[in-house]
């Protein structure tokens, strides 16, 4: 239990934990350690994070306002959605805050990759069928597709980018990035002149308000009939009843979406019946160790913290992520 005495040395922890990983966090340092259930939100969670030095997980930005020992938060999440209103300039003079960054690198580029093979070979439909005990051998082998040569630009440049562009190698697929300043695609006008050229458009990017919107119903008309999207970074960047009508009418070859704008996806929500889309309800970032990584990372900047080291994946207010 945080001792309200403490100068900020305890330790706030807000994720869903193995009793080894309790046990390793509980053995890092001198202070205290506060675990609070993800989603319960009582008021002594509130005053052990007010009472913390540092915070493992995603605590809620009006307790982050208000905690005034605080001075690092380690999110367990690449997105910083909920943090965005704070009042950065102010509060970033005391607070170090650092995201996951690359330790969704790995999982999220297999879920990409994964949902990808599954509309090109078939997966999905053959997995209805199997469903429906219907075998449909002949009409489903002749729409078989290959990736082999297929030309994908990945919207983002960061380390999920990175992680599936290197993914597709065995395939042979010519990559581009679209990102301001360091992609080979860096304007607004470029990306609207090459966009008609890809087979897969993959959608990595952060939740700003310059990605909110990206792919609106006059950029998804551009994609090349057949064309495949993939969204994986936010789902603010996909125009998603424009998506609809454009999958709906077969125009394009179909989306595999692990972000939407609204999740959990409503029931009789348009996505949950149309055809070519693969639904993988945010799980891309999952593993089976997941929570120990998340232990891993944080450990490793816990060291570099209390060493004076840079820290791994410090969030760039000004920037957005």
């Amino acid at each position: 239990m945080v001792n309200p005495d403490t100068d900020g040395t305890g330790l706030y922890v807000e994720l869903s934990l193995t009793e080894a990983d309790r046990v390793g966090l509980r053995e890092l340092g001198p202070g205290p350690v506060w675990f609070a259930e993800p989603g319960t939100a009582s008021e002594a969670d509130a005053r052990a994070l007010a009472d913390a030095g540092t915070a493992l997980g995603n605590p809620r930005a009006a307790w982050v306002a208000n905690a005034p020992r605080l001075r690092w938060l380690q999110l367990a999440s690449v997105g910083i959605d909920d943090y965005l209103g704070l009042d950065w300039p102010a509060l970033g003079r005391r607070l170090t805050v650092t995201n996951l960054g690359d330790v969704f690198a790995d999982p999220v580029a297999q879920s990409c990759l994964a949902g990808i093979l599954a509309l090109h070979r078939g997966i999905d439909r053959l997995s209805g069928l199997r469903a429906e005990a219907s075998w449909a051998k002949s009409a489903v082998r002749s729409r078989l597709r290959l990736l082999t040569g297929a030309r994908v630009l990945v919207l983002g440049r960061g380390s999920i980018a990175r992680r599936f562009a290197e993914l597709l190698g065995p395939f042979g697929c010519p990559v581009s990035h679209f990102a301001r300043g360091t992609g080979d695609i860096r304007t607004l006008a470029e990306l609207d002149e090459q966009l008609p050229g890809f087979d897969v458009v993959v959608g990595l990017l952060p939740g700003t308000p310059e990605t909110s919107g990206l792919l609106d119903a006059r950029r998804l008309a551009l994609l090349r009939p057949g064309a495949v999207l993939v969204n994986a970074g936010r789902g603010s960047l996909v125009d998603e009843e424009a998506l609809v009508s454009e999958l709906t009418s077969g125009r394009l070859g179909g989306a595999v979406l692990d972000v939407t704008a609204e999740e959990p996806l409503p029931a009789g929500h348009p996505l949950w019946s149309c055809p070519g889309v693969v639904l993988t309800q945010h799980t891309a970032g999952g593993s089976t160790h997941e929570s120990t990584r998340v232990v891993d990372l944080f450990t490793d900047n816990w060291r570099r913290f209390h060493t004076g080291s840079p820290l791994r994946n410090p969030v760039q207010w000004s920037r957005g992520f």
